[in-house]
């Protein structure tokens, strides 16, 4: 007996302390409430609507309806419209979203996929009111727009520095979930810098902040109240959210913002190379030590690289004085300067370092190059795409005379809207056989406005075929 009562004791006990431990851990937990309280007036609900034409797809298996931007976006490639989908009939789409107000004058930041095509946009405030916003710009590459409303008492949301997230602490989001005005989630930052496919300017914010569709464009906080991010994508396997989120560092983000509310675009610089990551095995063939930087494959000929003296087979190892970690570092880097300013490259060279002085140019689907641009420069600026002209070799191996490859991509480009991505090959358009950039030019100069053109082209060793709809501009 008073063994089995000194075993209730110890049982009590254990009881006991885990109760209290549980009790203090309970207490370490964050507070929200406060942070809502604050915050939640600023952020506010996007919703826009535009006339579109329907295409019918196999894919759409979300209920019959189109596969949300929040997936679209990050899986672009995932979800295409096959040969046998069409066009229907044209209708007004209702696409919803977030935002939330930065300046008392009426500015407020969102996602560019959340008002892409917007004919009309509308803002609703927490306080229900709903107001008419002006969209004054949206940069693709970064996600990020910039919209303006005409009230007056509006309230605004304090601004944090996005460069001292650390890995592990606690942040929050509000926004609209499939239409739930200011719905709450909170989690922690899981990764910092994370670079995202066809994304190489945004160094992203992974959380498991759990966000959805609706969420896109909405704050991110951190516990002190301050926005440090503004939700963009998630990563689904099912169509819903699986603890893997993606924001934008505000950072970044007010870095555009200031760029669109003054000029309506972004200006970012442009070096004209095309790169690839240093390996294990291609850093000990290159007689280096460590694997990083950014390995030169290629170069367009006419581009501000090829002009200060870089060659393919050069490593770029630092860019003024900023270690290029990887590959993925190489465009964040550039795209920060602006176009026209000069930088210094520190590069690997035949074993050697040397120094190079570059001075970067703009990108060539910038609407200044658009408006100048002539020859080979008009192809790249009417399809949204930069291009570089085929090896030997290469056509050799795929049995053609002639083609192009395509280097980048601009994701608002009539190229993107027809699925063509960085790395493809063209081989004919509307018919034509593409023999390269110059004549391409030249038959990308007469081909018609919106009508859907034939192009075929090799990806992965592969031909097929993308229509192409070219739009009036």
């Amino acid at each position: 007996m008073k063994r089995m009562t000194r075993h209730l004791s110890l049982w009590a006990l254990l009881a006991t302390a885990l109760l209290a431990w549980q009790t203090a851990m309970a207490r370490n937990l964050p507070d929200f409430t406060e942070l809502v309280d604050r915050a939640a007036p600023g952020v506010v609900n996007i919703s826009t609507s535009r006339m579109v034409e329907r295409r019918t797809s196999p894919f759409q298996d979300f209920g019959g309806q189109e596969i949300p931007e929040i997936f679209r976006h990050f899986f672009g490639d995932r979800f295409p419209v096959p040969p046998g989908g069409g066009p229907g009939r044209s209708e007004e789409r209702q696409s919803l979203g977030s935002g939330f107000i930065i300046d008392e004058a009426g500015y407020i930041m969102t996602n560019a996929h959340v008002v892409q095509g917007a004919e009309e946009i509308l803002v609703r405030l927490n306080d229900r009111r709903e107001l008419e916003a002006e969209l004054l710009g949206a940069d693709a590459k970064t996600d990020v727009a910039l919209l303006k409303v005409d009230a007056d008492g509006l309230p605004t949301l304090a601004v944090g520095d996005s460069d001292d997230l650390r890995v592990g602490e606690w942040v929050a989001a509000i926004g609209s979930p499939f239409g739930f005005d200011h719905s709450v989630t909170a989690g922690i930052v899981s990764a910092i810098d994370r670079t995202l496919p066809r994304d190489a300017y945004v160094p992203f914010i992974q959380t498991d902040v759990a966000i959805n569709p609706g969420n896109s464009g909405g704050p991110l906080f951190n516990l002190d109240g301050e926005v440090v991010g503004i939700n963009s994508q998630i990563f689904t396997r099912s169509g819903g959210f699986m603890g893997l989120s993606f924001a934008i560092p505000i950072n970044v983000a007010l870095d555009v913002a200031d760029q669109l509310r003054d000029d309506g675009r972004v200006s970012r610089g442009w070096l004209g190379v095309m790169i690839q990551p240093v390996s294990r095995d291609l850093a000990e063939s290159f007689g280096m030590d460590n694997a990083e930087g950014a390995l030169i494959a290629d170069l367009d000929p006419e581009g501000p690289a090829a002009r200060g003296g870089l060659q393919a087979g050069d490593i770029i190892l630092e860019v003024n004085g900023e270690a290029v970690e990887n590959s993925s570092t190489l465009p964040r880097l550039v795209g920060r300067v602006s176009p026209g300013s000069e930088v210094e490259m520190t590069l690997l060279r035949d074993g050697e370092r040397r120094e190079k002085t570059i001075t970067l140019g703009d990108w060539p689907d910038s609407q200044d190059r658009a408006a100048k641009g002539q020859g080979a420069d008009q192809a790249p600026a009417r399809l949204g795409i930069a291009l570089a002209p085929l090896e030997d070799a290469e056509q050799r191996e795929l049995g053609i005379e002639g083609g192009v490859r395509v280097r980048e991509v601009d994701p608002q480009g009539a190229a993107a809207k027809a699925g063509i991505r960085a790395g493809d090959i063209l081989v004919s358009i509307d018919h034509r056989a593409v023999k390269g950039p110059n004549q391409l030019a030249e038959l990308v100069a007469e081909l018609p406005d919106d009508r859907a053109i034939p192009v075929r082209l090799y990806r992965d060793g592969r031909s097929l075929f993308v229509a192409l709809r070219l739009s009036r501009g």
